[in-house]
């Protein structure tokens, strides 16, 4: 085991520790320099609101992604809910560009790119050692009425009739069964997880209920915010599960390349939200996970899409 916590200490640590690493630091508005864009020693300069904020550890030590890409779009609201505190974000769109340092803090420069009469956008530079690791545009809307439909939840069984990973592997001394334990995100598999075993079924999709273990209160920019966090968890399992891969097989190098969210509705992601995922690509090293996150009752709140690099090592 990691630590003699148990479970329940170690999620209730780990979601302090997120919700701190979201309350970011402001150092002010300053001219920026940006070093290797596009893996050059290209400089620019622009002006931008500048925050701080540390990381969670990780075992690997290198940043988690959805962490960064959660701080940045909170970088992103800072700079619009004081102005326009009604105009909460629509969409995100973010590039994973370098792997990020947990022991190292993060900063955060943001570029207000646009304030319209009901529409702004923000661009988001998230650096460490001078260079971009994640850059984010996201763009917020104020409250409009319109036409209105959305797709149907699938019919699943409920969250409470399926087990929850963090007990399953409680009392497994793994290092991947250690970290599930220690998520401050409760997931319950409806075909059952593919951490250690594949699924019985080789198909491009699957369904996870979802919920944070803990309460983050009503501000809507926080909410979206950790459920970008979350997003980031499970979405390419459904590449995986497809190919009869789990994520302890070693000849397996994942990683993000790129994360967009359309946020319909903003939720409260303390109460359970089902999360419906399917791939329908893989190829070139490269495996596409779209998923839908709906509320128990039904409602989509949120469409999520994500390509990452899939790559299996020769035998």
């Amino acid at each position: 085991m990691t630590d003699d916590l148990t479970p329940a200490e170690r999620q209730a640590r780990s979601l302090a520790d997120l919700l701190s690493v979201l309350e970011l630091q402001r150092l002010g508005t300053a001219t920026i320099t940006v070093t290797g864009i596009d893996d050059t020693d290209n400089v620019s300069s622009r002006e931008a609101d500048v925050y701080i904020a540390d990381s969670l550890v990780q075992p690997h030590h290198r940043v988690y992604g959805g962490q960064v890409l959660a701080q940045s779009l909170m970088a992103a609201s800072l700079t619009v809910r004081d102005e326009h505190p009604q105009r909460l974000p629509h969409s995100l769109h973010a590039y994973f560009m370098r792997p990020g340092d947990d022991t190292q803090p993060i900063r955060f420069s943001v570029e207000r790119m646009r304030d319209g009469r009901s529409f702004s956008a923000r661009r988001v530079h998230a650096m460490q050692h001078g260079r971009p690791i994640l850059s984010l545009s996201a763009s917020y809307e104020d409250p409009a009425n319109g036409l209105d439909h959305h797709d149907e939840m699938p019919d699943v069984p409920a969250p409470e009739d399926l087990p929850a990973v963090a007990d399953k592997f409680a009392a497994i001394d793994h290092p991947r069964a250690q970290y599930l334990v220690g998520r401050p995100v409760d997931h319950r598999y409806v075909d059952g997880d593919i951490t250690m075993q594949p699924g019985d079924a080789r198909r491009a999709r699957q369904d996870v209920w979802f919920r944070l273990l803990g309460e983050v209160g009503t501000d809507p920019y926080l909410q979206a915010s950790v459920l970008a966090y979350m997003s980031d968890y499970t979405l390419l399992e459904s590449v995986l599960r497809r190919h009869g891969r789990t994520w302890t097989d070693p000849s397996l190098r994942v990683a993000s390349l790129d994360h967009s969210m359309w946020f319909h509705r903003i939720v409260d992601p303390a109460q359970w939200l089902l999360y419906s995922q399917e791939s329908p690509s893989a190829q070139g090293g490269r495996g596409l996970g779209v998923g839908k996150v709906f509320t128990r009752d039904g409602l989509l709140t949120t469409t999520i899409a994500q390509e990452g690099m899939i790559r299996v090592k020769d035998d």
